[in-house]
């Protein structure tokens, strides 16, 4: 009867414990949020056409650490060829720069619903230099898990870029978002870029992160990489040119 009781306080020591460090971890985490949104909004502040976007950053969307990143990697590297995938607040704060200051660059954005192109495209207009391919979702296996993929990509998109930002498609358990490995299969040690993989406090985008980065040490091409995080997280993959972009 003792040893029962003295499990049971253990357990609930235990699961307290938890507890504590959950709450503990998401506290800090808001701290980083709000102290990524005094940056983000400080780097912003000599841009008016920048600040006079509404933006929704959070929840399903972008939060202040990846608008941050995205912004500085704008304004400081200047990417000729962007690709973005999912539809969202980062592809206003891209569109917008190519309207007022890169006007030379492109920006593809792949979404997986009408829909949702609808709706926006109803609210924010973008830029002549930016365009939506739809690409429906379809599931592959792969490493023996169910992931959602877009359908058909690699047929549609031929082409490298300087900047792969990827929010999208909707995200799986595991292995998410492997659509990326696809379009890095085409990289060569020649290649020059930046890759921002959201939600990589999520295991589905750690996995596929981890794939792209065996995939490139295999290819010979010399990659350097950062975590960066508020409510949430994201990796930051670049070339020897970019190197400097993650001491932002």
């Amino acid at each position: 009867m003792i040893l029962k009781k003295i499990k049971q306080v253990i357990n609930e020591f235990r699961e307290r414990s938890d507890n504590l460090k959950a709450s503990g971890e998401i506290i800090q985490n808001q701290n980083a949020e709000l102290l990524w949104a005094n940056i983000y909004h400080d780097t912003i502040r000599d841009r008016k056409w920048l600040q006079d976007i509404s933006l929704s950053p959070g929840r399903w969307a972008v939060n202040y650490s990846f608008l941050y990143f995205l912004t500085r990697i704008l304004i400081d590297c200047k990417p000729n060829k962007i690709i973005e995938f999912g539809l969202g607040e980062s592809s206003k704060i891209i569109s917008s720069f190519l309207q007022n200051e890169l006007n030379n660059s492109t920006h593809l954005i792949v979404e997986q619903s009408i829909d949702w192109i609808d709706s926006f495209s109803s609210r924010f207009q973008l830029s002549k230099n930016s365009n939506i391919l739809y690409l429906e979702l379809e599931k592959q296996i792969i490493n023996g898990f169910s992931v959602n993929t877009y359908k058909n990509i690699n047929e549609k998109i031929n082409d490298t870029f300087d900047l792969y930002v990827v929010d999208g498609p909707l995200g799986s358990d595991r292995y998410s978002r492997y659509d990326i490995i696809s379009l890095a299969e085409r990289l060569d040690p020649k290649n020059e870029f930046i890759i921002i993989m959201d939600d990589y406090n999520r295991q589905g985008e750690q996995d596929t992160t981890a794939d792209l980065i065996a995939l490139l040490n295999k290819k010979g091409i010399l990659t350097f990489n950062g975590r960066y995080a508020g409510n949430k997280a994201q990796k930051i993959i670049v070339t020897q040119k970019y190197k400097y972009v993650i001491t932002m």
